[in-house]
């Protein structure tokens, strides 16, 4: 068996060189970092993205909803579904099922088809105060008929009308008109004799007609002055 005679030497150097490695600063202090960076962050949450088509359909569903004026856990409670689904489907954030939506409809008693009817496209609006309808010279309208246009909306594939008609002193009966369309009166004074076609009724304040515009229509005699009335067309846009 061989022995180095250094062998002691060796390690005690080794040794040395060790703890001088290990602690090269020794009078170093240690670095404390600040709170804000090894404080561990919370992880914000992943962005909700929304389907167009959920979110139309949460749309309809609140507008129909409030327009019932009934409540969020009425509703739900009504269509087996728990609120929190009724919220979620509201907000868009979740696309809902056919049985959903067919339990929705019925608590709504609506059709399930008004869920995927494109509301938010319609937004026209028109106010007209008392006494600030436009008055308007219609195209082959009668002598001294007075109309008196009360709003109008642009979109939509329906096209109505909306008239205050006044019968001025030297008015006369008119029995001729006709054009496409519904129409509607409601007599606001005045009594007439009003022909449709070939048949004549009696009309005062307060009554009203609705009739195919098709057919030939209008005042046949004038009994009780002044007359006026209001007068809508609904028509289908071309």
């Amino acid at each position: 068996m061989l022995v180095w005679p250094f062998s002691g030497l060796l390690c005690h150097e080794i040794q040395m060189t060790r703890r001088q490695i290990a602690s090269p600063l020794p009078t170093a202090r240690p670095l404390r970092l600040p709170v804000s960076v090894t404080r561990a962050r919370p992880r914000r949450p992943a962005p909700v993205v929304r389907s167009l088509s959920a979110a139309r359909i949460g749309a309809q569903v609140r507008a129909l909803r409030m327009a019932a004026e009934v409540s969020g856990g009425e509703l739900a409670k009504t269509s087996g579904i728990s609120a929190s689904m009724l919220s979620r489907i509201e907000r868009g954030l979740v696309s809902p099922s056919v049985e959903t939506l067919e339990r929705l409809a019925q608590g709504l008693h609506v059709p399930t088809s008004r869920f995927f009817s494109d509301q938010a496209r319609r937004t026209d609006f028109c106010h007209v105060r008392a006494g600030e309808g436009v008055v308007v010279d219609r195209i082959g309208a009668v002598a001294d008929y007075r109309y008196e246009l009360l709003g109008h909306l642009l979109s939509g594939n329906l096209f109505v009308e909306p008239y205050l008609v006044t019968l001025l002193p030297g008015a006369d009966p008119y029995v001729t008109f006709q054009h496409p369309g519904l129409k509607f009166l409601y007599f606001l004074s005045g009594e007439v004799s009003y022909r449709y076609g070939g048949k004549v009724v009696e009309v005062r304040a307060g009554d009203s007609l609705l009739f195919e515009a098709t057919a030939l229509h209008g005042i046949e005699a004038i009994q009780v002055q002044p007359v006026s009335y209001l007068s809508v067309v609904f028509t289908l846009r071309e």
